[in-house]
């Protein structure tokens, strides 16, 4: 009898799953929580976490004596934070020919190194409270995706990865100025679509390398060259048909006409976007990302290339111009989703600069709280996560960050003052105590 019993309690240890056996039940009381959904601050509420999920989420909460407790109530507790525009395995000098250093990259670096260096850079985001970037390209022949299955084995640290594998473009890429003999190096950065069926079979081969979504060049200025709208149409409605979404690379009002046509879902840049341009996003709910930099950004860059910013006239009419852009989005009811696009070392780590997004947004008039909706519920949804990342409630993923200030009338300062991340349910920095 006893024997038997002994056996039956091996078999039933030996049988519970794995994960399920290690899942440890953790209680955080939170000063406030950001409800990233309804865009809204809530008084002292308590977070349950069970393994890498979040449990239940309220302010009548029964915590077991022996449960273990982060306290976290001088604080405001978010989602943890996305970045939409990120380009890991990229980076440059700001005094750095774009063309010159991706042929320099492709040619004198090996994927390996150029992989290792973006563990580094994709680590960084995490110390700012950046728990999940979608990473856009310039990433050698899907080291994105090696990253990401990386870092989610636990192989090493880093945020959520959604990987866009290849850039599909018209041809060249956005590698100017290579000699006709060398074009085949380019197809190692970018997947140059030739026809609507070729961009059929880049989707597929795509889905293959288990991209979590398309991005593509809807104009890949300063070469010439622009997919067609049938192409941007076999593109989209392939990665539709295998649930994938589609992004696109637009600079010209022009270009994002086309690809909005195309039946895209988010446009990257848009520094041009027409009115009628806006009007269209808004009636389609398709994103804007608007990979804005704040003057301070602008400044430091132009001065490590030499430049004296005072004498850059041209600058705050730049400035003036993309603050109005994104205003006019804003009135217009454009969903906005936040993205740095900051791949240039301006001395800083790749989270770091990443931060300035929010600066950026910030002097262009956006309120506190709607970027963070950007950054957390609406980044979200654009990969249609919702339920998973950027958001606080039961099921979703224990992705959870704290910071210490005031974030609706001290916002720079306190966006910055990040003192708790977990991400997946263990707790990667804390400095609340």
């Amino acid at each position: 009898m006893i024997r038997t019993l002994t056996i039956c309690v091996f078999l039933l240890l030996f049988f519970i799953p794995p994960t399920e056996a290690q899942e440890v039940e953790k209680f955080i009381l939170a000063g406030s929580i950001y409800d990233s959904e309804q865009n809204a601050l809530l008084k002292e509420r308590v977070i349950h976490i069970k393994g890498n999920k979040i449990i239940e989420v309220g302010n009548r909460i029964d915590i077991p004596k022996d449960a273990e407790i982060i306290n976290l109530s001088a604080y405001t507790v978010l989602p943890g934070l996305i970045d939409s525009h990120t380009h890991v395995l990229f980076d440059q000098e700001p005094q750095d020919d774009f063309a010159e250093h991706s042929i320099s990259t492709l040619v004198l670096e090996s994927q390996a190194l150029r992989t290792l260096r973006a563990v580094k850079r994709a680590q960084s985001y995490l110390d700012v409270g950046i728990t999940s970037i979608k990473d856009l390209g310039n990433s050698g022949e899907f080291l994105d995706v090696a990253l990401r299955d990386a870092i989610n084995e636990g192989s090493v640290e880093g945020p959520r990865v959604f990987a866009a594998g290849q850039i599909m473009s018209g041809p060249g890429g956005q590698i100017y100025g290579v000699q006709k003999e060398y074009q085949e190096i380019i197809n190692n950065e970018y997947r140059i679509i030739k026809s609507p069926e070729d961009a059929i079979n880049a989707v597929r081969e795509h889905i293959n390398q288990g991209v979590d979504l398309i991005k593509i060049c809807a104009d890949n200025l300063p070469n010439n060259t622009r997919l067609t709208v049938p192409e941007m149409e076999a593109i989209v409605n392939t990665a539709h048909m295998n649930g994938l979404t589609v992004t696109a690379h637009s600079i010209t009002n022009e270009s994002s006409w086309d690809a909005i046509r195309a039946g895209v879902d988010g446009i990257e840049h848009g520094f041009f976007l027409a009115d009628s341009t806006l009007n269209l996003m808004a009636e389609k709910k398709v994103f804007l990302v608007p990979t804005e930099n704040s003057l301070d950004y602008m400044e430091t860059y132009y001065q490590l290339q030499g430049e004296d910013p005072n004498e850059l006239y041209w600058l705050s009419g730049y400035m003036n111009d993309m603050k109005a852009r994104l205003k006019k989005a804003i009135e217009k009811e454009v969903i906005i989703v936040a993205g740095s696009d900051n791949y240039t070392n301006i001395h800083v780590s790749r989270g770091v600069s990443s931060q300035d997004m929010f600066k950026a947004y910030y002097e262009s008039g956006m309120k506190p709280l709607n970027i963070l909706q950007s950054a957390t519920y609406m980044a979200s949804k654009s990969l249609k996560k919702e339920n998973e990342i950027g958001i606080l409630k039961q099921g979703s993923f224990a992705d959870i960050i704290a910071i210490k200030g005031d974030i609706q009338n001290d916002f720079l300062n306190t966006i910055k003052n990040v003192v708790f991340v977990m991400k997946d349910g263990k707790v990667y920095m804390d400095s609340s105590i």
